[in-house]
């Protein structure tokens, strides 16, 4: 097989065509709808437990140059940007390249940012927990998460 005219190696086995892969195993065909009920149902409950988690504890928030809290912007939504610990702030302030500058930060209950900091940005707002690792955890602007005034899905944001 090749990958942008690259071989990949590894299984010893000449290139395989098109046509070969149609007698694959039917590995692809969706689960059955109890399946993915009751999958639904346990990544809700998962959720749930992070959420609780989250608002019980205090996380790093960072300051951004004019003393505000450090937000980032995608799709229309605005995101405070919070951090486990000073390892992942770490982390995130490497990524950016930004290391070796300082960084100022409060310890905020999640469930302050949540419930009093997310409503007093414009517009649609959520937290982003650990942004940029693979551990992170966005909690969007929807009713269960936010107050009802501020979530999207119930029309409530400014």
């Amino acid at each position: 097989m090749t990958d942008n005219g690259d071989a990949i190696s590894g299984s010893g086995r000449p290139p395989s065509k098109l046509a070969d892969l149609v007698d694959l195993p039917a590995a692809s065909e969706p689960a059955p709808a109890g399946d993915l009920l009751a999958k639904a149902a346990a990544a809700r409950r998962h959720f749930a437990r992070l959420l609780g988690e989250f608002r019980r504890t205090a996380v790093l928030v960072p300051f951004d140059e004019h003393d505000s809290l450090w937000t980032a912007e995608q799709n229309g939504v605005r995101w405070i940007c919070a951090f486990s610990d000073e390892e992942a702030l770490a982390r995130f302030a490497q990524a950016r390249g930004a290391a070796q500058q300082e960084w100022t930060y409060q310890t905020i209950l999640g469930a302050r940012l949540l419930d009093v900091m997310v409503p007093m940005l414009p517009g649609p707002a959520g937290v982003a927990l650990d942004a940029g690792s693979d551990d992170g955890v966005l909690f969007p602007p929807v009713h269960g998460i936010v107050p009802d005034s501020v979530a999207i899905d119930l029309g409530g944001y400014r």
